[in-house]
């Protein structure tokens, strides 16, 4: 039986089927009618245990006369407890496709049945024009807040790439439309435009009582890049893998592995033995130096400045590292179609084993401190909690994931290169809470310094790239590429072009999956502790505004600086609202 046909099955009982085909041998499409999207969709999330990975909006009027929509599954179980697994050989990635007519652009809520869809939905209204009906949060999502109606970028015959909408005047424009709970007295607080641990904009609401948060909002996408529409019809793949490494600051290689595997999985491009070695290398890098960031972070804004150091000390030797394998400190630039560019020595794996001990003994050491530091313990534990139906409901990833329970790690779901042929454990903790989180982090490094080691002595001699132009890239195929980042999966989608050049291409960032349950783990905490709760997602969203509060009492709201609200995290005495 092909991997998904049980599945497929299973919805042909109560769903009509147009058409099954196949990306890959574990990359199935099934074609439904849009009457029909909805329960399929709901039927594999919640009936058959998928979880939503990522949504594709497409504008395919020159190929079919439709636009299409591509909802994405993996294929693994609920999860909800240990046995909650599907057996390894039926894990798979089926999408549910629906095409939708240029006359009636419209399609039926799938948040109706399954919230992890909400943010999708808005967004492909914003770039498409679909209009998700039943759809219960319709606000921007993507586009700026004064960006005219009526014009929606990525429809291939919207605008020049190069187009810029003229601004509009200060004074006219809108206000974003902002969440209010209801009730009386609460505090509204803005809160950005830079978030005091990330560095990054945007603009969160804090819905307080007191000093209790009640509810959050945010509003995100300040900074616009356009890499998606850049990359239409103009660049080759080989740019493609830089433009992706661009993505991110931290796990920007992790971005251009998912993007160029995407491209080869949809024209069965070979890689070899030894680049997949070399490519596991590099994402494990990434997740040395990522983790170790964050779990300082984490320390520092709760003011616990010597495991800060400490941390960063230690952290040094990562970048070293990287420095040693890569050439680069933090951007590779290494991935190309078909391989790698840059090969490793006997040399320079003799020197990497040498960092990597002392990475491994000088962590243990400073994990060993932290966890003995009771304060430090304390102000983390039971903050920020992910409750499980939560998570169940909006498919989050990476370690604010495994952090309330879930084994899911897509390296060991889905494994890609070479993870097959890897041990290693998958990091979970069930305190759902910040401290959970920081645990993960710090057993993963841990892991990653095993499978690096294992990669120096599996990997052999051989070639590190192949020529791709000996292969077919043909228009209209299409397929996903996954890794799993510091921050979690990341998902991009490439359907290739004429020319050798993309016609559409999605990038999933791990982030844009764990923001929709964030209102969620505000609630019922400290206001104190609302930058340490953002920190503990590693969020990457080019940068947070200010935070505003918002009195339900008495309907009131006052700005909070950085300044202020970094020191009452810090100290938690003399609170800002008070003054």
């Amino acid at each position: 039986m092909a991997k998904g046909e049980k599945f497929i099955n299973k919805l042909k009982e109560k769903v009509k089927v147009l058409d099954v085909s196949y990306s890959t041998p574990d990359q199935v499409v099934v074609l439904v009618p849009r009457s029909d999207l909805v329960e399929a969709v709901r039927m594999l999330y919640y009936d058959m245990g998928g979880w939503l990975v990522s949504m594709i909006a497409n504008d395919e009027r020159e190929m079919n006369g439709h636009y299409a929509l591509y909802y994405i599954l993996s294929m693994e179980g609920g999860k909800m407890t240990i046995e909650d697994e599907l057996p390894q050989d039926e894990k798979c990635f089926i999408t549910i496709k629906t095409l939708i007519p240029e006359t009636d652009p419209t399609y039926p809520s799938v948040t109706t049945k399954v919230p992890a869809a909400v943010w999708y939905e808005r967004e492909a209204y914003d770039m498409f024009g679909l209009v998700a009906e039943g759809l219960p949060d319709k606000r921007r999502l993507v586009l700026p807040d004064d960006w005219p109606d009526n014009l929606h970028p990525l429809r291939k015959d919207a605008m020049d790439y190069r187009f810029r909408p003229d601004p509009v005047a200060p004074e006219d424009e809108p206000d974003y439309p902002f969440l209010f709970p209801e009730g009386d007295g609460v505090v509204d607080v803005p809160w950005g435009p830079l978030h005091i641990t990330s560095d990054e904009p945007g603009h969160f609401r804090l819905f307080v009582d007191g000093e209790t948060i009640i509810d959050a909002d945010y509003r995100l996408y300040y900074q616009h890049r356009g890499m998606e529409k850049l990359a239409e019809n103009r660049m080759n793949y080989d740019q493609m893998g830089f433009l992706a490494e661009r993505v991110c600051g931290i796990c920007g290689f992790n971005h251009a592995i998912a993007c160029i595997e995407a491209v080869e999985r949809a024209s069965n491009i070979p890689v070899p033995r030894r680049a997949q070695f070399i490519r596991v290398i590099c994402l494990e890098l990434e997740r040395l130096h990522s983790h170790l960031l964050n779990m300082g972070l984490a320390c520092e804004v709760t003011g616990n400045v010597t495991a800060f150091m400490h941390l960063f000390r230690i952290r040094e030797y990562t970048m070293e590292l990287a420095q040693l394998i890569t050439g680069g400190r933090k951007t590779y630039g290494n991935v190309m179609v078909g391989g790698v560019r840059r090969d490793i020595t006997a040399t320079e794996i003799k020197e990497a084993k040498v960092l990597l001990n002392k990475v491994e003994k000088y962590l243990k050491e400073a994990w060993e401190a932290i966890m003995e530091d009771d304060d430090q313990v304390e102000r983390w534990r039971g903050v920020g909690r992910l409750d499980p139906k939560v998570a169940r409901d909006f498919s989050p990833v990476g370690p604010n994931m495994r952090g309330s329970g879930f084994k899911r790690d897509t390296r060991y779901d889905h494994p890609f290169d070479v993870f097959d042929e890897i041990k290693f454990e998958v990091a979970v903790e069930y305190g759902c809470d910040v401290l959970s989180r920081e645990k993960v982090r710090y057993k993963e490094v841990m892991e990653a310094i095993s499978i690096i080691r294992q990669c120096f002595e599996l990997m052999s001699g051989g070639p590190i790239f192949i020529k791709p132009d000996e292969y077919l890239i043909k228009p209209g195929n299409f397929a996903l590429g996954n890794t799993e980042a510091p921050r979690g999966e990341n998902i991009h989608w490439v359907m290739q072009g004429s020319a050798q050049k993309v016609y559409r291409w999605r990038c999933r960032a791990a982030t844009y999956n764990n923001w929709p349950s964030l209102r969620f783990q505000f609630r019922g905490n400290d206001i104190s502790d609302a930058a340490l709760i953002v920190c503990s997602l590693d969020p990457c969203y080019s940068c947070t505004e200010r935070i505003t509060v918002v009195d339900v009492k008495t309907g009131k709201t006052k700005i909070i600086t950085e300044k202020e609200l970094k020191e009452y995290a810090k100290t938690r005495k003399n609170s800002p609202l008070k003054k």
